[in-house]
């Protein structure tokens, strides 16, 4: 039997996490996917669906620091199911994707730059094609 769900989509919100007693770290996040077709009118819809995604340990570690509102991410791995009993005793379900895999997508911002550690040492490549003076060949 397969569960594997694989979605591409924005996140809702900045992650939630929590750091368990046991040492655990858990996020939670909203991921909106969307579908754009056009009706019978020939207008354009766009239908948006959203889905929680839990992520667990050094996974929900990474988006803890990383993931952001909008951000376009990849997230793969499987669909849970569970039950509890809200304040006034009534059954209440949820369906997650609880993630094993989970990619950050797009271009990066100024943003994502400014949180990498800067070495003023480092040359950025050149792109040009035009050969410099001090390769070794």
């Amino acid at each position: 039997m397969v569960n594997k769900v694989i979605l591409v989509g924005n996140t809702g919100h900045d992650p939630d996490v929590r750091h368990l007693e046991g040492g655990a770290t858990v996020a939670n996040f909203n991921l909106a996917t969307s579908e754009t077709y056009k009706d019978k009118n020939g207008e354009k819809v766009t239908q948006t669906e959203w889905h929680r995604v839990v992520l667990w340990r050094g996974l929900a570690e990474v988006a803890e620091k990383y993931v952001k509102k909008g951000q376009l991410l990849y997230v793969e791995g499987r669909l849970r199911t569970r039950s509890w009993n809200d304040k006034e005793g009534v059954k209440r379900y949820t369906t997650e994707i609880h993630a094993d895999i989970m990619r950050m997508l797009g271009k990066k911002t100024d943003e994502d730059y400014s949180s990498q550690p800067s070495s003023e040492n480092q040359q950025e490549p050149d792109l040009s094609g035009q050969e410099q003076d001090d390769l070794p060949f």
